[in-house]
């Protein structure tokens, strides 16, 4: 059978000395996926050889030439010297620039690992912070911009917002913080009463409440259920290109979309907080008057003796502040989305896990400060 009908690959070595070196190997028959088995043998019984004359092959595919490449490199050979029939130089030249064979790299799960996902984590927060303080500067400027051109408010909409982030959250947030002012009472109780000083719960449920859980009760829930509803329907608009169309009409996507739930959580955050206050009072004085034998006139009048107005101002004065953390991150991350329904939840969830690590955050630093300050 001659090389020009021969179908089966096949090589044969031309070695004139026979000592196994030096020699050049001749390819013959058909070098395709059809004989990709009969190739893999071929190649694995090859010797080593100074050259690879290909010339006399019949047909040739990327099977072949992928085939040949991994020869090479194993063997050490220059397959620049490989010699190949005119009309297969462009297909062995396009394999050639798009071969690959390094490995994928393993992930690692060692102390470098896990030093490297900790600074592209660190890199990517950086840049979250970067764009939030970007953002709350543009928000800014486009609120005053509103107080002098007042006909760019959207009163209908904030309302609106008003209704969804604050009374529809009211039976939310005044059950959590009932429940958790009873807590607080009942491992106040048991504390105190190991020292005859049960009564002291008045004050424990004041201060607490007053200060610090009714406004950070009341921020993380609308963390959770605000912040992640401005990413979900900001997002969605921006996967259904309805921003787009709003830029397209002239329109400024922060003064519709962003303004009016930054305004609508600013005003209804203190109000919610006011009401928190009031519920967690109100678990503290029901397990006072039913599981600590404090008679409700008696535990009113321990409060109205011992409360203090500072307390309260500082709790209010927090509010307004986590009010616009929840609103802008929130409102950014729906604007980052990329248009598919993975970012979308992406998004939410990156919202959701942001503000409420934040609020916990600047909840501890005001602590700190304001009782440095002594108030």
């Amino acid at each position: 059978m001659s090389a020009a009908t021969r179908t089966t690959p096949d090589i044969a070595v031309e070695d004139a000395s026979g000592a196994g070196t030096g020699a050049r190997l001749r390819l013959r028959g058909n070098w395709t996926l059809e004989h990709a088995t009969a190739i893999t043998d071929a190649l694995r019984g090859a010797p080593a050889a100074d050259g690879v004359d290909a010339s006399g092959v019949g047909r040739l595919d990327s099977v072949g030439v992928l085939q040949l490449l991994r020869f090479a490199r194993r063997k050490g050979l220059d397959f620049g010297s490989f010699k190949f029939r005119g009309d297969h130089h462009a297909l062995v030249a396009a394999i050639e620039d798009v071969a690959d064979e390094r490995p994928k790299r393993k992930r690692e799960y060692g102390f470098a690992a896990a030093l490297g996902r900790l600074g592209y984590a660190m890199a990517d927060n950086g840049r979250e912070i970067v764009a939030l303080v970007s953002f709350g500067g543009e928000n800014l400027s486009k609120v005053l911009r509103m107080a002098r051109q007042p006909r760019r408010f959207r009163l209908t909409a904030t309302v609106a917002h008003m209704e969804q982030v604050g009374l529809d959250a009211v039976p939310l947030v005044a059950l959590l913080s009932y429940l958790v002012g009873a807590v607080i009472a009942f491992l106040g109780a048991n504390i105190l009463a190991d020292f005859g000083a049960t009564i002291y719960v008045v004050e424990l449920v004041n201060v607490a409440f007053l200060r610090e859980f009714g406004v950070l009760l009341t921020s993380i829930v609308l963390a959770g259920r605000t912040a992640s509803a401005f990413t979900a329907q900001i997002g969605a608009m921006v996967s259904r290109e309805e921003v787009d169309a709003m830029r397209t009409l002239g329109l400024d996507p922060v003064d519709v979309l962003v303004i009016p739930r930054l305004l609508a959580l600013v005003v209804t955050l203190p109000l919610l907080t006011f009401i928190a206050d009031l519920a967690g009072l109100l678990g503290g004085m029901t397990v006072g008057a039913y599981g600590l034998e404090i008679p409700p006139q008696a535990y009113f009048a321990r409060m109205q003796d011992t409360m203090q107005l500072r307390h309260f101002l500082v709790g209010m004065s927090k509010a307004p502040f986590f009010a616009v953390v929840i609103a802008l991150i929130g409102c950014l991350e729906g604007l980052q989305v990329q248009g598919t329904a993975q970012s979308v939840g992406e998004r939410t969830t990156s919202s959701v896990v942001q503000t409420i690590s934040l609020v916990i955050i600047l909840d501890a630093i005001a602590a700190i400060w304001f009782m440095q300050m002594d108030w």
